[in-house]
């Protein structure tokens, strides 16, 4: 009883992990490690001002805030796969990528039909919610039922099969999407025609300037993380997802359709990914085609450090890594952005391998 007590109180999809570590030490370490990082982040902070200024360090601190919103949004799309299958989908950065070349055509096609969103968005604060409400929803449906495929054609058949062949699989996969992308659209930066979409400084605080781009990113991750927390807690959908998340032979004799629910988990993380990858488009104005490589595995870090299977904690993941990326990268020109990520996976993995808010329980007997 005591164990099943513990089990309900896991957040949505959080799993099980091993402790790396074993005895008192491990404890310790533990506990102290999101004090350590906290304190680690606010000396980069502190560094930086001293060395380039408060005016720098204020606006490095919007751009990590930008980048850790639009990682977030990818983490919550690993950490919903993982926690329903346990399933490490490395293609779902390249879906982040594939959604932006998506957006493109789409408003291509919508300029063949004589509807230039371009043109709608910068034309007034009217017209630009206008076009953000068609290209949202046409680009993540695409994107979700891309997703979808992926699931049924590369994954669904090898769900019970030991955990390295879906795996080596979803490598698989992320390669062919990605030399889908290069074929397509070539090796070089793609425009995705959203430049001027939104412009503009919304306030200032000192030197630091805040753009209306940087509220429209950060806004609308943490308004799509805080709905998909809804909508897990509240829906009968959500529920079905925590249900078998939590045990999937119970959740099937319950009556739940496991294959319906694992293929909406997809669509929804998928689309998550659109989101993102809108939000990049138009705050950077340009992809390439193995963008999403390098974004994928920076948002399974920030996964791993919110504690994957735990929605909550990728979002809070994601934007704690866009600070680091972002610090670490002002602290070393640049040029150890990505080692200080890597590194901080293998740290989290060697000292709290439950993530921050993760809760690690006793396996079943």
């Amino acid at each position: 009883m005591e164990g099943q007590g513990e089990a309900q109180a896991l957040p949505p999809f959080a799993r099980r992990r091993p402790a790396l570590l074993s005895g008192g030490l491990a404890e310790v370490g533990s506990n102290l490690f999101p004090i350590v990082l906290i304190g680690a982040l606010v000396l980069m902070v502190a560094d930086v001002a001293v060395r380039s200024g408060v005016s720098v360090a204020g606006s490095q601190l919007v751009n990590g805030l930008t980048k850790g919103a639009i990682f977030a949004l990818i983490a919550v799309g690993y950490t919903m796969v993982y926690g329903i299958i346990e399933l490490i989908n490395f293609a779902h950065g390249d879906v982040f990528t594939l959604s932006a070349i998506y957006a493109k055509q789409i408003g291509r096609g919508l300029g063949f039909l004589g509807l230039s969103l371009s043109s709608l968005a910068t034309r007034n604060p009217l017209g630009l919610a206008l076009a953000l409400a068609i290209i949202f929803p046409l680009t993540m449906a695409a994107t979700g039922i891309t997703g979808v495929l992926i699931e049924r054609v590369a994954y669904r058949r090898l769900r019970d099969a030991p955990r390295l062949a879906p795996l080596i699989t979803a490598v698989g996969v992320s390669f062919i999407l990605e030399g889908a992308m290069l074929v397509t659209q070539g090796s070089s930066n793609v425009r995705t025609g959203k430049d001027g979409w939104i412009h503009g400084v919304a306030f200032t605080r000192g030197t630091v300037e805040v753009h209306w781009a940087d509220i429209f990113v950060v806004g609308t991750a943490l308004l799509m993380m805080f709905a998909l927390q809804a909508f897990i807690r509240s829906t009968r959908l959500g529920k079905a997802m925590r249900a078998t998340a939590q045990d999937r032979d119970a959740a099937l004799l319950s009556g739940v359709n496991i294959n319906g629910t694992i293929a909406a988990t997809f669509f929804i993380g998928s689309a998550l990914a659109a989101a993102g990858g809108l939000i990049y488009s138009i705050f950077f104005d340009s992809v390439v085609w193995n963008l999403g490589f390098q974004f994928g595995i920076i948002a399974f870090t920030a996964a791993v450090l919110g504690g994957i299977g735990n929605i909550v904690g990728a979002g809070l993941g994601g934007f704690l890594i866009g600070l680091i990326y972002v610090f670490g990268g002002q602290l070393t020109a640049g040029q150890w952005s990505n080692s200080i990520v890597f590194a901080m996976l293998i740290i989290v993995l060697t000292f709290r391998p439950v993530g921050l808010l993760g809760i690690r329980v006793p396996d079943r007997a």
